[in-house]
């Protein structure tokens, strides 16, 4: 069983810039794979960025050149810098990991851009 936390949404204005931590806790041998996703209400939930064990990464079209996702192998914990934000980025944002050949969700963080 793996535990996904997320932390570091929050209020900003438009413009702004937000930093958001995924931390893994328990018992896997290996990360296959972690990811951002985002649902914003009434809509689908949306893949916003994914991050291969080989360090490949792949981005949504609204996420490039703004959105950047990396890890820290050593606390275990992934991260979305998102800069430039806009109010349509206001949404939901989950952490989604493969460990092991398991999926996992976390629970979710709320991020609003507004001035």
């Amino acid at each position: 069983q793996v535990r996904l936390v997320e932390s570091g949404g929050g209020l900003v204005q438009p413009g702004g810039s937000l930093r958001l931590s995924c931390a893994a806790s328990g018992n896997f041998f290996r990360t296959d794979a972690m990811a951002w996703y985002r649902q914003a209400p009434g809509k689908q939930r949306e893949l916003v960025a994914v991050l291969h064990s080989i360090g490949l990464t792949n981005y949504a079209d609204f996420a490039k050149g703004r959105f950047t996702i990396s890890r820290d192998n050593a606390k275990n914990t992934a991260y979305l810098q998102m800069n430039t934000l806009k109010p349509e980025d206001t949404a939901v944002y989950y952490c989604w990991g493969n460990f092991d050949a398991r999926t996992y969700w976390g629970q979710g963080t709320q991020v609003t851009v507004s001035s």
